[in-house]
């Protein structure tokens, strides 16, 4: 099930008497009010108001419902200090067996509720941030995309380019180490005489090559734009070296968001979407 179906799940969940924790932590550790565990203290004194409340309610079977959310909550949350991100979200209740639980590399406001519903107005906030969006990265090696969705990584495909030219390049003798489909920088020089070669033959290759590649760009503009509809992005970004993000952008039915001109090719994903969404 895709982030997208879980919220419409979440959106349509509802019960009769109050059944649903909401928990929204803040465990950035950039952020001085999460730093040292101080999110440790946020997540026990959150929880403890909740279980004072629902006791002085004085209604046991909802009190034994909550306290049993809660250690389940306690325990999960305790079971990954050691790899958590910018924060946590978590819907949770003993109706459907619900239980949402994201680790997201965006901020988060802490808060704890308990209604009969889950509480989504954080949820709506971080969407409207970082919404569903597709990060495509075009290089000489092929395409990487990157299906996000509040600054999460929902998958990452990588299609890569094969030009083609290879008996092409062996016949013609031509030495292509930098303008082959293993380098993820350059541009192609037209000019240039490789391998002790005649310029017409490098011009040729080049040619050849850059032809492939805008073909194999176009045939990827579709695919993005088939992903954008089936994965319900709201945004699509382009992010690479000048010369490759303009030809993709090109490509593509509609204009892009955004084109970041920088090669993050072989960059961590918190990294591309800091460089997308947070600058």
């Amino acid at each position: 099930m895709t982030l997208y179906d879980e919220i419409q799940k979440l959106k349509a969940f509802n019960c009769e008497d109050r059944c649903v924790l909401s928990v929204y932590l803040n465990t950035n550790p950039a952020d001085l009010n999460a730093q040292n565990g101080a999110w440790k203290i946020h997540l026990k004194n959150g929880l403890k108001r909740i279980e004072e409340y629902i006791t002085a309610s004085q209604n046991e079977k909802e009190l034994k419902t909550y306290q049993s959310l809660r250690k389940k909550v306690e325990r999960e949350i305790n079971d990954h200090r050691d790899d958590l991100n910018k924060g946590v979200v978590i819907f949770a209740s003993p109706q459907d067996d619900l239980w949402f639980v994201h680790y997201v590399q965006v901020p988060v406001k802490t808060s704890f509720h308990w209604e009969s519903a889950p509480v989504l107005d954080e949820l709506r906030y971080m969407y409207k941030a970082y919404p569903y969006a597709g990060i495509v990265l075009p290089s000489f090696k092929g395409v990487r995309i990157l299906d996000t969705s509040m600054g999460m990584i929902n998958e990452e495909v990588f299609e890569e380019f094969d030009s083609g030219l290879d008996v092409w390049n062996e016949q013609k003798g031509v030495h292509s180490a930098s303008h082959t489909a293993g380098g993820s920088t350059g541009s192609f020089n037209a000019g240039s005489h490789v391998g002790g070669n005649s310029g017409s033959a490098a011009d040729d290759f080049n040619w050849r090559m850059k032809e492939n590649l805008e073909r194999f760009y176009k045939d990827m503009a579709g695919k993005i734009e088939k992903m954008k509809k089936d994965r319900h992005w709201d945004e699509v970004h382009v992010v690479g070296e000048t010369e490759q993000a303009k030809a993709f952008a090109k490509g593509l039915p509609k204009k892009p968001a955004s084109c970041i001109y920088k090669n993050l090719a072989n960059a961590n994903p918190s990294q591309i979407i800091h460089e997308v969404f947070e600058k």
